[in-house]
């Protein structure tokens, strides 16, 4: 019997001591196949699942090492059954295989005969299967391939996809990378001033080159053929995808969350690679430019015209040899479905945390592929990557007239009333008084409440209503330093890079979201030119549904290492 900091059960969830010497160390190790459930100060809660044992195959984690980690780690004796079961669990990865066989194209393989007749004998999958070849061999409609995956997936028999990818329109595409790239700078070679965005060096015309883990994972990919990058904000995924396009040299399509973030992967292109301005096209609300490499916004994709989706053809425009999805975590639900069309193309899907409130994270794995290259945050940020921070609850008291309103109110109200209480623009006030002069965001969810917050500091409010024109003059005016503050809504949660932002103020959220919890840290974790770090500060209105909520947010943080200091709104000057 050892003293490790994990207790593993044989309801297969697994207990981190959070104070223990080697929590840290373990924490690493098990996330690569655990999913955090509950991180309360002490004990940390974690589950074995098979999706999270499958990602952690096909990443190329074996059940050896898997069981190495849990016996290396725990203080009481594994459960044997426990031990068995990892094994089998891992096992079924990959006994299914699609495969592209020269006489008959498409066809489903596998050496263990029980399997391939099980899956036969499945009513929803043996439509989308044609002729037995031999006992080991199945044709498959080659229609079905993503399909087929859902469905093996639901099933438990995980099939990995070797059956290779359309080659695409060739289409000249090379890095300018000039210099190798050292821990204390960014991926531009240059000083901390951005992961993904355009660095001082390179402004300044000055060599760059791929950070390390950036490599690595677009050769992961690469050798994977499809598959999902998981980065922390900051660390530069954009420069994943340039170098998968550069792999590939072939025309690209690429999904972003919305027209800012588009002309940000294009200033990114332009000054990363050889494409030309002319090379580069934008498909959004305003511009529907179809050009080799295509950036598109999943808002313009997936707008409904007499209950049809018009844009989706834009899928299936072109000879695409690679289709990269940026925040593959926000997936909608239709471009899910014209995906599983797609499986001879070559898929990235590029995010910050696979997390999704939906539950669908099987759909990422089976249409757009497996985890090929996951970074803890805190090991980018120990190789000073990204920027440290300093996460901080800060709990505020309702005034006795909306604790009654609270109370009185019916449930689907009491959020909103908590949330955007106006306790919390008093300490909104104190804490810009107390970080003045720095580059500070607030962000929320209400609009009302960030109306009044933004009269009350004296800082312009971006929400959805703002026209991209405006979003961009005033992103431009705090990254200059000409805006010190800025109150946002929603608008700014994904793929906005304000490399200068060193604190945020989060007053409201999406209710109990953990991806938007980490999406709005990540606006914070650009490495800064001072080498300072950043401050995350969540108002949360004690004893109702914004704490219990809160504490749901903070749960993939915690899995990343980011523990929440805890303070009294009293104890802010």
């Amino acid at each position: 019997m050892g003293d490790g900091p994990l207790i593993v059960q044989s309801d297969k969830t697994i207990l981190l001591e959070v104070d223990h010497p080697q929590a840290t160390e373990a924490r690493h190790e098990i996330a690569a196949f655990a999913e955090l459930e509950r991180a309360p100060e002490h004990v940390h809660t974690y589950r074995l699942t098979p999706l999270g044992l499958w990602n952690a195959r096909a990443a190329g984690l074996d059940a050896e090492q898997v069981l190495d980690t849990l016996l290396r780690f725990s203080r009481y004796p594994v459960p044997h059954a426990l031990l068995i079961d990892v094994e089998e669990t891992m096992s079924r990865y990959g006994r299914l295989r699609l495969e592209k066989d020269p006489v008959h194209g498409l066809v489903l393989r596998s050496d263990d005969f029980p399997v391939l007749e099980e899956v036969h004998r499945a009513k929803k999958i043996a439509p989308m299967l044609g002729p037995r070849i031999d006992p080991q061999t199945t044709v498959v409609h080659s229609s079905q391939r993503g399909a087929l995956k859902q469905a093996l997936l639901k099933l438990g028999w995980p099939a990995e996809d070797r059956a290779g990818y359309v080659d695409g329109t060739p289409h000249p595409i090379a890095l300018t990378e000039t210099v190798p790239a050292a821990p204390g700078t960014d991926a531009a070679g240059g000083t901390h001033d951005g992961g993904g965005s355009p660095a001082s060096s390179a402004r300044a015309g000055g060599g760059w080159s791929l950070r390390p883990y950036q490599r690595v994972a677009a050769e992961n990919f690469w050798a994977g053929g499809s598959g999902v990058v998981v980065l922390p904000c900051g660390a530069g995924k954009t420069l994943v995808g340039a170098a998968a396009m550069a792999q590939s040299s072939t025309t690209t399509l690429i999904l972003v969350t919305n027209t800012v973030s588009a002309r940000q992967w294009r200033d990114e292109l332009l000054k990363r690679t050889t494409l030309t301005e002319d090379e580069i096209g934008e498909y959004s609300g305003a511009v529907k430019e179809v050009r080799p490499v295509t950036i598109a916004t999943y808002q313009v994709l997936t707008a409904k015209r007499g209950g049809l989706y018009p844009h989706l053809e834009l899928l299936d425009a072109n000879d695409w040899g690679l289709i990269v999805y940026d925040e593959v975590h926000l997936l909608p639900a239709p471009i899910f479905r014209m995906t599983a069309d797609l499986q001879a193309r070559r898929r990235l899907g590029l995010t910050a945390t696979l997390v999704r409130e939906d539950g669908r994270e099987g759909e990422v794995f089976s249409l757009i592929g497996p985890k090929r290259y996951d970074a803890p945050w805190k090991d980018i940020e120990a190789q000073g990557y990204i920027a440290p921070a300093d996460c901080v609850e800060v709990r505020v008291d309702l005034p006795r007239d909306e604790r009654m309103a609270y109370a009185m109110a019916e449930e689907a109200d009491k959020y909103r009333l908590c949330a955007a209480s106006e306790s919390k623009t008093d300490v909104v006030e104190r804490l810009v008084a107390k970080h003045e002069g720095e580059q500070l965001l607030v962000i929320g969810q209400f609009l009302d409440q960030l109306a009044e917050i933004g009269e009350r500091i004296g800082a312009p409010v971006i929400t959805g209503a703002t026209s991209v024109k405006e979003r961009q003059r005033l992103f431009d005016a705090f990254r200059a330093g000409e805006e010190r503050r800025l109150v946002v809504s929603k608008v700014a949660n994904f793929s906005i890079d304000l490399p200068e932002a060193s604190v945020a103020i989060q007053v409201s959220g999406s209710f109990g979201s953990r991806q938007e919890e980490a999406q709005r840290l990540g606006r914070l974790l650009r490495p800064k030119a001072d080498g300072r770090g950043a401050r995350f500060y969540a108002l949360v209105a004690r004893d109702t549904l914004d704490a219990d909520f809160a504490a749901k947010r903070q749960r993939f943080l915690a899995e990343q290492g980011y523990a929440y200091r805890i303070l009294d709104a009293g104890e802010i000057a």
